[in-house]
């Protein structure tokens, strides 16, 4: 597909971006390791069908330090929108409804004649109910998650993420014509609007009430706790764990070398494809770095330690819970 690339250098990124600089360029830093980056791959490659005079173009966030240093990518997926060579926005997270409300509205940004291989506008009744079965929860609030733009927002966030609730969100205040159109299809006239399963649950004052009443648990999709999955983490081996950042990373890459050569066998978790376990392990085993080797669910430490237990010849004995 002419308009769907991989960039695999930082000259090549560049010059992509020179040569689409009339045109929007949407750029997902990806990790191949990650299945949210396959699943938003799917995603674009779909817009890159429908969207015929944008560029998208992949980028592999480890593999070109350079560029993902440059725009402070520290998580995937990520996108980056870029226009004449500057960026101008930016989605963090595998949101599919987001992705496709910024490409639609960026890239027929400046008001021009429909050009031919456009796909014809929507039906407005059609997209918002596509955008409210995007997911199991939906939330359309101002702002994101992550920077709330209201107070009522920023409430109902706190609520979802203190009951651990599992949801995608879309910003109303990127798109008017959703703002508008969503009050008049569901017959509610703030924001912020929750649904579940494609119905209108309401807004904070409902959520609330069903916080009070008990009833928020057996109403929206659970997603597990941080202190759940990092406990989980530990449960998945039935002797020893290593919980590595990907192979590129040195320090991984010499851990697991000595490993392999001790001959025990031992399970690994690729923290680079979960954020939240990746953060959350630091303070849950008072570990700041990467690797970290486990054995029966206990720290033994990072490289520096098994290098110390291999050089006095205690490695072994150790992974064997002999110790």
């Amino acid at each position: 597909m002419a308009n769907l690339m991989d960039a695999t250098s930082l000259q090549q990124f560049e010059e992509l971006l020179k040569n689409n600089s009339k045109s929007l360029t949407v750029v997902h830093f990806h990790a191949p390791w990650a299945p949210q980056c396959s699943q938003m791959n799917e995603v674009m490659a779909e817009l890159a069908k429908e969207h015929k005079h944008t560029m998208f173009v992949k980028l592999e966030a480890e593999a070109v330090p350079e560029v993902s240093e440059k725009y402070e990518i520290t998580s995937v997926p990520t996108f980056l929108f870029f226009k004449g060579g500057e960026k101008i926005d930016r989605s963090d997270g595998a949101h599919a409804p987001e992705l496709t409300n910024k490409v639609q509205r960026l890239g027929s940004g400046g008001g021009g004649a429909a050009r031919a291989g456009d796909v014809p506008k929507e039906d407005l009744n059609e997209r918002l109910k596509r955008l409210i079965n995007a997911a199991p929860c939906m939330l359309f609030m101002k702002g994101s998650p992550q920077e709330p733009r209201c107070g009522f927002s920023r409430q109902t966030v706190q609520i979802l993420k203190d009951h651990n609730v599992q949801y995608s969100s879309f910003d109303i205040l990127s798109d008017e014509e959703v703002r508008q159109g969503i009050k008049t299809y569901s017959n509610w006239p703030t924001y912020p609007q929750v649904y579940v399963n494609g119905e209108l649950i309401g807004g904070l004052d409902i959520v609330k009430e069903l916080v009070e009443s008990g009833e928020l648990e057996n109403t929206f999709p659970k997603s597990d706790s941080l202190e759940n999955r990092c406990s989980s983490v530990f449960t998945l081996l039935t002797r020893v764990f290593v919980n590595t950042q990907a192979a590129k990373c040195g320090f991984s890459r010499q851990i697991l070398e000595i490993m392999n050569s001790t001959g025990v066998e031992y399970g690994t978790f690729d923290i680079l494809g979960d954020e939240e376990v990746r953060q959350g392990l630091r303070t849950y085993s008072n570990w700041p770095t990467y690797p970290q080797l486990y054995v029966k669910g206990e720290l033994i430490g990072g490289l520096d330690i098994v290098k110390e237990l291999k050089e006095n010849g205690e490695l072994a004995s150790v992974l064997k819970g002999e110790n």
